[in-house]
């Protein structure tokens, strides 16, 4: 039987409560106690899931094997240091830390400690992505949109670090590389910090990425499109669906004379070949719960004691390009 480990959580917020629920549900995991500089909100969770509640990092209890952290941003580099160089397996919600050179920091102080280390890029364990994480596909252009309204929370960074950091995660995950141009526009609408961005992203291997993010939208919106040479894939992750377009392997459109076709039925013929020329099918999708998936492979990577599926080296890259969009958009005056 595996042994029994001992997490916390600290920040129980929007999302930390989440954390704490999960950990609490989790065969051979005991959630020791959440940490949340508002003790009446502190207390409560702890009531809920059946555990202590702390308002001091100090204050956990010694033997501590794992904790997440789900503070505000410009508190994470803080929070998981202290953790890591007390020899405590960490998983920082994303954007890793706030700065570049907190991140850069972040990483060589985990690298050095040795201890398990995971950032929280959910995208990751979203089903439409597993979905197609085997697919060995080779993008040649991917146009991601992130849409969602006001919160009024998350405005210690903007909605690059807040939003756009999920998709610049998974497009770093599709199209590996060196980077040759980025081109980005975006503005402050609501919040001192840019509240809408959108870049154009271009890969030294010729694919191009159009990625956009707002947090000032009527309603939400998490999609990506992804195009090859020989497929086009549509994914949603807020309705975990993924749509694959395939071209057929034996096509070849140069066998194929329309010219002569009476006009009256072309329309109908060409409507045939492509339903053997395209093959189009729904992926199937596994039906879980994201964050619940992200956390029983932070808590086996603890336990294996190897590197985690998000180590902190994938949490400075998507850092890395963030401040480059960030930097493309303040470039672009409005």
């Amino acid at each position: 039987m595996d042994k029994e480990l001992k997490v916390a959580v600290v920040g129980v917020g929007y999302l930390g409560r989440h954390h704490a629920r999960i950990y609490s549900k989790m065969d051979n995991v005991d959630l020791v106690g959440v940490v949340d500089s508002n003790a009446q909100n502190a207390e409560r969770i702890a009531d809920q899931y059946g555990t202590r509640s702390y308002t001091n990092l100090d204050d956990l209890p010694d033997g501590l094997d794992a904790v997440s952290v789900a503070t505000p941003t410009v508190t994470h580099f803080e929070i998981a240091k202290h953790f890591v160089e007390k020899g405590v397996c960490v998983l920082v919600e994303k954007p890793m830390t706030s700065t570049l050179e907190e991140a850069r920091a972040l990483d060589s102080i985990v690298k050095q400690s040795g201890v398990v280390f995971q950032v929280g890029h959910i995208e990751r364990f979203n089903p439409a992505m597993v979905a197609i994480r085997d697919m060995k596909i080779e993008p040649r252009f991917v146009e991601s949109h992130r849409l969602a309204p006001f919160k009024f929370r998350a405005t210690d960074v903007g909605v690059i670090m807040d939003l756009m950091i999920h998709d610049i995660d998974i497009i770093l995950e599709l199209c590996p590389g060196p980077i040759r141009k980025i081109d980005a526009v975006g503005g402050s609408i609501l919040s001192p910090s840019e509240d809408i961005a959108n870049a154009r992203i271009e890969f030294e291997s010729g694919c191009v990425v159009n990625v956009t993010a707002s947090r000032v939208s009527f309603k939400s919106l998490r999609r990506t499109r992804i195009f090859s040479s020989d497929c086009f894939i549509s994914l949603d992750y807020e309705k975990k669906y993924a749509l694959l377009a395939q071209k057929s392997a034996d096509l070849n459109m140069q066998s194929f004379d329309l010219a002569g076709i009476d006009a009256t039925r072309l329309d109908d013929l060409k409507k045939l070949l492509m339903t053997d020329l395209i093959n189009v099918k729904e992926l199937k999708l596994d039906e879980y719960e994201p964050l619940g998936a992200e956390l029983e492979s932070f808590v086996g990577s603890v336990r294996a004691g190897g590197e985690s599926e998000v180590p902190s080296t994938h949490g400075l890259r998507a850092i890395e390009l963030a401040e480059q969009v960030l930097s493309a958009v303040n470039n672009h005056s409005w």
